[in-house]
């Protein structure tokens, strides 16, 4: 299995953080290569809550479907992402503070097998590496946007 986890401060309360990640609407403002977001049944959040999202990774446009996994009110979303690509994506939310709080991104996905399985999934991982890592600093940034602070916790 692969992993990747990154971790950062935010600068904004926890339920602010988390209102805002919990909004399925904003999942293309903040996640790397995703354009698009369309809606596919009920309900709208919460557990079940199904998603295709448009990718586009140079010439590759692929859809994934995204399901709401895991959906704790201000500690944990997790979505199960299916298509080309299966990961699940976890998005943690801690408290760190008076008005800051920690964020947590993970991605588990599995490994190839077989001889060549290295060669494979060393290009790949170092694909997901970034498109996490830019991802949760994207998310990040749109936090602190939408609570009304820049980067330092200063007012905007």
């Amino acid at each position: 299995m692969g992993f990747i986890k990154y971790a950062s401060d935010v600068t904004a309360p926890i339920t602010v953080a988390f209102a805002y990640a919990d909004n399925p609407l904003s999942i293309p403002n903040w996640m790397a290569g995703a354009p698009e977001i369309t809606r596919r049944g009920d309900p709208e959040r919460g557990v079940g809550a199904k998603y295709e999202i448009r990718y586009r990774l140079g010439p590759w446009h692929p859809v994934l479907h995204c399901e709401i996994a895991e959906h704790r009110q201000d500690a944990v979303l997790g979505y199960l992402l299916t298509g080309p690509l299966t990961a699940r994506l976890t998005l943690r939310f801690d408290p760190l503070g008076r008005g800051r709080s920690v964020l947590t991104t993970e991605l588990d996905y599995p490994s190839s097998g077989g001889f060549t399985a290295i060669l494979r999934d060393r290009p790949r991982d170092a694909l997901l590496r970034r498109a996490l890592r830019r991802s949760e600093s994207r998310l990040r940034r749109a936090i602190e946007e939408f609570h009304g602070t820049d980067l330092v916790g200063r007012l905007a």
